[in-house]
């Protein structure tokens, strides 16, 4: 049987697979773990619950708030607000347990729920394994005065933005700047948080009606961002995701400035400041060879790791990494937040256009972007992806032909039957060549 919790929560159709009732037992297995673990010893518990824009968001937290509150947890609900601002506050209130309902990019009819530990920080998958082991069992209800209590927090936004605009230490007064909302979580706090922090602020999509959330805007959608930019003359655009937690960026001319590119301006920001802890940064295997590139020219290490924010995150805990993200947008500044934050990179990104008087253009092109193909190779046996001799000769007789001037990385895919070959040349076309030709030789030998 496969596993309810995927990398990022539990994740699916809302009242489908998700359902409240799933909701609810999760929310009371989740208590009765963390109790057993000695996390609520000594002390009442307490949780703080914050969710995204969609509709069904509001269902589940109810579900949520009943499960807690039956199991004996008092409640504080932040309303909407971005899954970095309930870290956060789960962190700043004390609380014992963060729950954030949101399937982030996702379309407006999934939704997921994220539990974290205290601090704000991500749950260690043996505990949400003994979630799952523990939903549905038999317990004693606690009666009285000893089920838990639910209030709100009436200053989430405000306490939220806030604490973005202290990460920074430069006025960005002068800096007018595009911000889409993707009709999600941070419709309210992230232009707040930039205006608060002095930048002139031009939001688009920031008109949620529980319906909208991610639709044809947002991260995954950046025409509308690159032509409001364009338009309105700004110096800069950010786009977001439906929870916030991670973000791109276009620069004046509506060019799109990609994660890997944020993610070497903060490195050299942080690098500059003395602030970059070990001179590395962490990245995915899918980041640019032009941005390894890049960081090798300037005196950075980069660590990089498989596929996946929790991964980096694991790493950058591990060795004590200040900066780490992927291609994608999805930034952890540790200095200041526990999980990546699309509103606080933009803020930091911003703050060094101000310090260096460089348009996000030019601090952009610090790293030179090679070709990147992708091609998905599908009904394959991807469990012999890393074994098949024939493949792996193929992959070192392309390598030879690149050398230092390209890569090649084969991915067999977590969830489907197919592998996906990616390769960065100094050139599409040879890229693509490549590519094709591996794509091939994986699809002989590894045929179902």
């Amino acid at each position: 049987m496969s596993r309810l919790f995927g990398t990022d929560g539990v994740r699916g159709l809302a009242n489908g697979k998700l359902t409240a009732e799933l909701a609810l037992d999760l929310a009371v297995a989740a208590a009765h773990v963390l109790a057993d673990r000695g996390e609520f010893a000594g002390h009442r518990p307490t949780a703080v619950v914050g969710r995204d824009t969609r509709i069904s968001g509001q269902f589940l937290e109810a579900a949520v708030v009943a499960g807690l509150a039956s199991a004996g947890v008092d409640v504080v609900l932040v309303g909407v607000l971005p899954t970095p601002g309930v870290a956060h506050l789960t962190g700043a209130l004390g609380a014992d347990l963060g729950v954030m309902l949101s399937a982030s990019h996702n379309a407006m009819p999934d939704n997921g729920i994220k539990f974290l530990a205290r601090g704000g920080k991500k749950l260690e998958d043996a505990v949400e394994i003994a979630i799952e082991q523990r939903l549905g069992e038999p317990w004693e209800r606690p009666t009285g005065a000893d089920v838990g209590r639910v209030s709100v927090h009436p200053s989430a936004v405000d306490d939220y933005a806030a604490h973005l605009v202290s990460t920074i230490e430069k006025p960005l007064e002068g800096l007018t700047v595009v911000l889409d909302c993707a009709e999600g979580a941070a419709s309210v706090s992230a232009p707040k948080a930039l205006a608060d922090a002095g930048a002139t602020v031009i939001a688009i999509h920031a008109e949620p009606d529980g319906t909208n959330i991610n639709e044809g805007c947002g991260s995954t959608h950046l025409t509308d961002l690159q032509q409001a930019v364009v338009a309105h003359g700004a110096d800069a655009g950010f786009a977001l995701d439906g929870d916030a937690d991670r973000c791109l960026a276009v620069a004046a001319d509506g060019e799109v400035i990609d994660g890997d590119q944020i993610l070497a301006i903060l490195a050299l920001a942080l690098e500059a400041n003395g602030k970059l802890a070990k001179d590395t940064v962490v990245v995915t295997v899918m980041s640019n060879l032009g941005f390894v590139q890049a960081m090798k020219a300037h005196g950075i290490g980069v660590r990089q790791t498989k596929v996946g924010d929790r991964y980096v995150l694991e790493a950058m805990n591990i060795s004590g990494y200040s900066l780490g993200g992927e291609q994608s947008g999805h930034v952890i500044l540790s200095d200041h937040a526990t999980t990546g934050d699309g509103t606080l990179t933009a803020l930091h990104v911003l703050e060094r256009m101000a310090t260096t008087g460089l348009s996000l253009k030019e601090l952009g092109a610090v790293m030179e972007k090679l070709p990147q193909v992708l091609v998905n190779v599908p009904d394959v046996d991807k469990a012999r992806a890393d074994e098949d001799a024939v493949v792996a000769a193929a992959i070192a007789e392309e390598e030879a032909l690149l050398g230092e001037r390209g890569r090649i990385l084969l991915r067999p895919s977590g969830t489907e039957p197919l592998v996906r070959v990616m390769v960065e040349a100094p050139t599409a076309i040879e890229a693509e060549a490549v590519a094709a030709r591996l794509a091939t030789v994986v699809k002989e030998q590894l045929a179902l």
